[in-house]
């Protein structure tokens, strides 16, 4: 008997503890004891004991409070970003043992690249949230590296060469790149036709977003396989997002190399952009989803990735054609 009673001595303080930090985690978020306990349907007090006996179990403060505001201490920092995951890892996992949710549901939030987020991922979105309505979906767009855990992404979606190991990358596909111009530009400069002729010809350079590097224009010898020859010159224009690299071609500031994308593939048959040099096969960009290697993939994780693989398919059988 006195056993049994410790056991749930124990299990009730367990929660008590996992509740207390649930708490803290709203109130960090929300940045307002008062504002929490709305949030939480909770009395104020009553939010303010259990992350005042956190603090006392943890021997350390978790939050500055003053009559203004309340903000993060170090250690509360530390604490949120860690207890946030997981808590996060806890209720997954009840999930999947449960069986209590047959289909994936929640808070989904992953990062892309502006192009792939316009272009592709928004206007197929529609078909992933009606076979999944139970998910929320938040989506960034940036191109440079995201820290998974501290900025609580789900997964990533990235062009080009991999540079995370933490992470588990999915291949997605990959575009032909095709060098081309606008017709403006081909008017004004000629059309190269061979790579000799660059060096009377401006580029539109594109440049990291991490590290500011600028990517040099790609050739693959016709006569011989595997030789890639690579082409730099100075620019008058340089971009580090897809859209406005496109558009800086578009309006003939230069030669550019753009991946064979269904919008690419519409300016040339539209002839806003002639592709240049065809007789020299271009490398490819590689496309991929990236998530955390070393964490439980939650089902709605899993529907996603499951989901844009079989999008992002259909895109690059069409680049073929």
């Amino acid at each position: 008997m006195h056993s049994q009673f410790h056991f749930f001595r124990l299990r009730r303080m367990s929660i008590d503890r996992l509740k207390a930090t649930e708490v803290f985690l709203k109130v960090a978020e929300l940045g307002s004891f008062t504002q929490a306990a709305d949030a939480l349907a909770m009395p104020k007090p009553t939010v303010s004991v259990l992350v005042q006996e956190l603090e006392a179990h943890l021997g350390v403060r978790l939050l500055n409070r003053t009559t203004r505001r309340v903000s993060l201490t170090t250690d509360g920092a530390s604490y949120r970003e860690h207890a946030g995951n997981l808590l996060r890892e806890f209720s997954e996992l009840e999930t999947q043992i449960r069986g209590a949710v047959v289909t994936p549901s929640g808070r989904l939030r992953i990062d892309v690249p502006a192009a792939i987020g316009r272009h592709m991922l928004m206007p197929a979105l529609p078909q992933f949230l009606a076979r999944y309505p139970d998910i929320s979906i938040e989506v960034g767009t940036t191109d440079r590296p995201v820290d998974l855990v501290r900025e609580g992404v789900d997964c990533v979606i990235r062009a080009g060469r991999v540079f995370d190991e933490l992470l588990i990358a999915k291949k997605l596909g990959a575009m032909k790149i095709v060098t081309c111009a606008s017709p403006l530009y081909l008017a004004e400069f000629g059309t190269p036709k061979k790579l000799e002729d660059l060096s009377k010809h401006i580029f539109v350079n594109y440049f990291s977003a991490r590290t500011g590097r600028i990517f040099p224009f790609q050739f693959k010898a016709p006569e011989r396989a595997g030789s890639v020859r690579e082409v730099s010159r100075p620019h008058r224009v340089a971009a580090n997002d897809g859209d406005s690299y496109t558009a800086a071609g578009l309006a003939g500031m230069g030669l550019v190399q753009l991946p064979l994308s269904r919008i690419v593939r519409d300016h040339i048959f539209t002839e806003r952009l002639v592709p240049v040099l065809s007789d020299w096969n271009t490398s490819e960009l590689s496309i991929y989803v990236m998530y955390q290697r070393n964490r439980h993939l939650s089902a709605r994780i899993r529907a996603f990735v499951d989901w844009a693989v079989d999008i992002f398919d259909l895109e690059f059988s069409n680049s073929e054609q």
